[in-house]
């Protein structure tokens, strides 16, 4: 009998070392606690180590690196050499950091990434030439055949993915499925998917809108030859069974790895899947600290610069607060984005639940910390039911039980939605909650007065938003009258450093009511 391990990270995010670079403080995280991990499964057995996605971005190290210091490969491809990956799939936050980025990324690896359904259009071919590879290890053919999810145009910035076709991702899988097992023949057949779970894998209830981001269980329906599929995209831990095919997802920032134990003599005689959780036990590999020392002493450097002081308050303590009643934080993203695109009406959101508001003294510790997202803005030409729309669909994020406002449980599972929840400014609005859904924006100004739902707005957002990101259709395919090509981080920066001091604007633009 042989067995051999696939072992898996995915939406590492680019967290290396176990911090947290809000408060500096260390969390249970990041590849150099995975790699203890990781070396200990490879004591045991023969193992096949994969990447599934979203690696190269996603922290304030990974932004440093691909903003200020972008004439070096990201240092995450150095630790990933480190650890002898032996292949990558494509996320969809690759692309964030535009196309050249995301190529010097895997001119540098020492390893293959893979992506069957991202075409290039110049060669019709699988973007980066490769959508599957062949791993024999201990006499055992492994066939590993990459998918991203094909969602990606919905988000990303169009310059990001210039010449590029995203293909359905299970379409994509039958063909090239059926392909491997007759060309290659292989022992046994692995899906890398940088995609999640639309359905409950128990039940197969839909438990999202089924729009095509997410297709991992379709693709264990209904595609014939997958033996094990490897999942991502959505930050959770899933070990499971689909229609016979043996599924995981590691969760994200490297706080698991999922580990697939494959037993085999002549045919697969068993697969079962563990995830490996870091914890406070799990010790930072040295090798890998020891080799990224410098590159973290320049990120430390970078965020503990102080821009300016605030003189009042914009700390967050309670993100529900903030969400039903606003705060000086988010007023002030919102006038920002106004003054950078001369737009008379902004939306945004709070990304996260820990994001900590400006201190008194604000560095860009703070900023990275606040604006988590590498995005840009974009102004819209909408009319006024657009925006009413909008609004409604905001709404959605909170519902009344036991006249108490808490959030639909539709923004918190598979995946928290924080990001999909906006508030507005430029307007003025109200929200009753216990009103049928559809009808519960009750008032909606511009100006002092009732909007005119067929008047046209100018309205700032970020490019994610802009492109209907979060099921907001009514944004889909609209006019861009205005597109500002600059990072939100530099915008914020850029602005903070031209003031002394920075004073809250405390005043509440909308009111949410159960």
């Amino acid at each position: 009998m042989k067995t051999v391990s696939i072992c898996v990270t995915s939406d590492v995010h680019g967290h290396i070392m176990p911090t947290n670079y809000r408060n500096n403080q260390e969390e249970q995280l990041g590849l150099a606690k995975a790699a203890t991990i990781l070396k200990k499964i490879r004591e045991k057995n023969n193992t096949i180590l994969i990447d599934n996605g979203d690696f190269i971005q996603g922290s304030p190290f990974t932004y440093y690196f691909a903003k200020k210091q972008a004439d070096q490969p990201s240092p995450m491809i150095k630790v990933a050499n480190q650890l002898n990956y032996d292949l990558a799939v494509i996320g969809n936050h690759e692309f964030n950091y535009g196309l050249p980025y995301l190529q010097e990324a895997v001119e540098a690896s020492d390893f293959p990434w893979l992506s069957a359904n991202i075409v290039d259009n110049s060669t019709n071919q699988p973007f980066l030439g490769k959508p599957y590879i062949i791993k024999e290890i201990a006499g055992i053919r492994i066939a590993i055949l990459g998918l991203t999810t094909h969602y990606i145009p919905n988000w990303e910035d169009p310059n990001h993915i210039k010449n590029l076709t995203f293909d359905d991702a299970c379409k994509t899988a039958k063909k090239w499925v059926a392909k491997i097992r007759e060309t290659e023949v292989p022992d046994v057949m692995v899906v890398s998917y940088h995609g999640g779970l639309e359905r409950d894998p128990q039940t197969g209830e839909p438990t999202e809108d089924l729009t095509g981001e997410n297709q991992g269980y379709q693709i264990c329906q209904e595609v014939e030859g997958i033996d094990i599929c490897i999942t991502g995209h959505q930050h959770r831990y899933l070990t499971e069974k689909i229609n016979g095919v043996t599924v995981v997802q590691p969760g994200n920032n490297g706080q698991a790895i999922a580990e697939i134990k494959l037993e085999f003599d002549q045919t697969i005689q068993s697969i079962t899947s563990t995830l490996h959780h870091v914890d406070e036990q799990t010790e930072v590999d040295r090798q890998v600290e020891y080799s990224i020392r410098e590159e973290e002493r320049q990120v430390q450097a970078f965020l503990d610069q102080t821009i300016t002081t605030v003189k009042g308050d914009m700390e967050i303590s309670d993100p529900m607060k903030v969400r039903l009643h606003g705060h000086p934080f988010i007023n002030y993203i919102n006038q920002l984005q106004m003054n950078v695109a001369e737009a008379g009406i902004s939306c945004t959101a709070l990304f996260h639940d820990l994001s900590p508001g400006f201190p008194q003294q604000i560095t860009m510790r703070d900023i990275v910390s606040n604006y988590i997202y590498p995005n840009t803005l974009k102004v819209l030409k909408l009319t006024g039911q657009d925006i009413k729309d909008a609004l409604e669909k905001s709404a959605s994020f909170f519902q009344v039980e036991n006249n108490q406002i808490e959030i639909n449980p539709a923004y918190l599972n598979p995946k928290p939605q924080p990001y999909n929840y906006d508030m507005w400014q430029g307007i003025y609005y109200e929200v009753k909650l216990s009103n049928p859904i559809g009808e519960r924006v009750i008032r909606l100004d511009y100006q002092g007065e009732p909007i005119d739902l067929n008047q046209e707005f100018q309205v700032v957002m970020n490019n994610y938003r802009a492109s209907g990101g979060g099921d907001y259709y009514m944004f889909k395919n609209k006019e861009v009258v205005k597109d500002i090509p600059i990072d939100m981080t530099e915008l914020i920066a850029d602005d903070l450093l031209k003031r002394d001091e920075l004073v809250p604007d405390q005043t509440s633009y909308f009111r949410i009511i159960a």
